[in-house]
């Protein structure tokens, strides 16, 4: 079979491999579509995987095409997604089925074998079966749409009429699109281009705010009359960022911090009064809830898909055949283009 292989940093090689063989428990998924998530591109260009030879890639769906054991053989032919996390179901956080938290994890793309691959072997329990009317594309989407639920999930949304999405990337936006289906009813978004502007305002009903033109303190505060937000979402990482999302918190209001740090987070003096004077409560989150159950992360994204409350492959930006993902990673790395989800697909091979 193909797959992309990396070798060490920075060498991720296209070659023939063998396909893997099953063990108890698991099966052989066929990537149809795989999605380059921000995080693999420093994955394979700057600080590598746990381990080397690794195959990368872990936001993809496919078909089941094998089984280790003929008690699963009911899964052969199926449509699924795929939760990359692979819980130790030992440890005290795995034991609350909070797996996302799980202190001994495996992980699919990082430091097993992932997505970008021809086959793959993934867990029956990682597996979510499809309905017809969720596509590949949006399947592949899952993980970042989950991720994006669960931050929501994190604040107490019960009388939530305002919100502010500061960062526009793949998770911002799919932030904003929850929101919107939400019923959210003033809702803001901060971002940097106008291609991001067209892409939000297209996918939420949501009034964007370009920080390289308007200082988005004082924009958002003017839109609200001084008040500010009852939650802001802080999806970039930086302490610039986050240090102005806390400035637009409503007194009593909520924070969620969505970003992955670049580096190390430092609070201006007056920002940190702010918390402690406004009692704004800041709230974490990572990864997403996948427990088997109809009301987790990952099941309740699926029904909002098959229900036509969200689209999240609306946000693909770029579309290339699996042999071109070197050309996906290219243009995540071109600061002149515009992405949002880069999308590869063994169906445009």
């Amino acid at each position: 079979m193909k797959a992309y292989v990396l070798e060490a940093v920075g060498q991720l090689v296209y070659k023939d491999v063998p396909v893997p063989q099953l063990k108890a428990g698991e099966v052989l998924v066929e990537v149809v579509n795989a999605g380059i998530c921000g995080s693999d591109i420093p994955r394979i260009f700057k600080t590598g995987t746990y381990h080397f030879p690794t195959v990368p890639g872990h936001e993809f769906a496919g078909i089941v095409r094998q089984a280790a054991s003929e008690e699963h053989n009911g899964l052969i032919g199926k449509r699924v997604g795929v939760f990359p996390l692979m819980p130790c179901m030992e440890c005290e956080q795995c034991q609350k089925k909070a797996y996302e938290m799980c202190q001994s994890y495996n992980y699919l793309g990082s430091r097993t074998d992932g997505g970008f691959a021809e086959y793959v072997v993934v867990p029956v329990w990682n597996l979510i079966e499809l309905p017809d009317a969720v596509g590949f594309e949006d399947a592949a989407m899952l993980e970042p749409a989950c991720v994006a639920l669960h931050a929501i999930r994190q604040a107490n949304m019960a009388d939530v009429q305002s919100a502010v999405v500061y960062g526009c990337g793949t998770i911002g936006t799919l932030v904003l699109q929850w929101l919107t289906a939400m019923g959210v009813k003033d809702l803001y978004a901060v971002g940097t281009r106008k291609e991001q502007q067209e892409l939000v305002t297209r996918v939420a009903a949501c009034t964007f705010c370009n920080c390289h033109e308007n200082d988005p303190v004082d924009y958002i505060r003017q839109q609200t009359e001084g008040a500010g937000v009852d939650v802001v979402f802080e999806c970039v990482g930086v302490s610039e960022s986050i240090n102005n999302a806390v400035s637009l918190s409503k007194a009593g209001g909520q924070m969620v911090l969505v970003g992955n740090p670049a580096g190390d987070i430092a609070f201006d003096k007056q920002i940190y009064w702010k918390i402690l004077r406004q009692q704004v409560t800041v709230y974490g989150t990572w990864n997403s809830s996948f427990t088997k159950e109809e009301a987790d992360d990952w099941h309740t994204a699926v029904r909002a898909i098959q229900e036509g409350k969200i689209r999240p492959s609306v946000q693909i930006t770029q579309r290339f055949s699996f042999d071109r993902l070197h050309d996906g990673l290219q243009a995540m790395q071109d600061k002149e283009v515009f992405t949002n989800k880069v999308m590869i697909s063994r169906e445009l091979l």
